[in-house]
């Protein structure tokens, strides 16, 4: 696997927040450490891919209420070895709402997360080493949920429409209201 253009792309990023920075840090460490960071087979974590996904008019954003994870957060998953992660967050955003013409606004990084994913009966705890995208819906398709999901919504750029708060999911919001 190709960990050149992650860390490329990651030494390109220049995060403002604090968490990101160090995020960031701790993301090319561990890119740097572990060959097989784009498998899910490496149990303490593995390198994910998400998006901010706006509608084709951008003004607005897609959600999903993850059925896993019971909670409201961005299209994202995993990378299952592909180092592409700008392609496999485009393929993810595809699965996940059910729309094909998705396409990047641009090529850079848009956010960074580290989080945890509780053990499971399948898996133990594990951090997902998250690289983020700003994508956009460049047809009139509309959402489809998948078996990944409990509900999708569009909130439009008002924050009281975040059905969340987790502080990831506001950050990129925050984000895309100052675009």
């Amino acid at each position: 696997m190709h960990r050149q253009p992650l860390l490329e792309l990651l030494t390109a990023y220049n995060p403002t927040a604090p968490e990101e920075i160090a995020s960031k840090l701790k993301i090319i460490n561990f890119v740097q450490q572990h060959p097989d960071c784009f498998e899910r087979s490496l149990a303490i974590g593995h390198i994910t891919a998400s998006s901010w996904l706006l509608s084709k008019h951008e003004s607005q954003a897609l959600l999903m209420h993850h059925a896993k994870l019971d909670k409201w957060l961005q299209l994202g998953g995993h990378c299952d070895g592909n180092s592409d992660v700008l392609a496999v967050a485009i393929k993810e955003a595809q699965e996940e709402s059910g729309i094909e013409a998705i396409q990047p606004l641009h090529e850079g990084i848009f956010d960074l997360d580290i989080h945890t994913i509780p053990a499971n009966s399948r898996e133990q705890a594990h951090d997902h080493y998250d690289i983020r995208f700003l994508l956009k819906v460049t047809s009139d398709e509309q959402p489809r949920i998948s078996h990944e999901s409990k509900a999708l919504r569009w909130v439009n750029k008002k924050r009281e429409e975040l059905p969340t708060d987790e502080y990831s999911v506001m950050r990129m919001f925050d984000k895309w209201m100052s675009l």
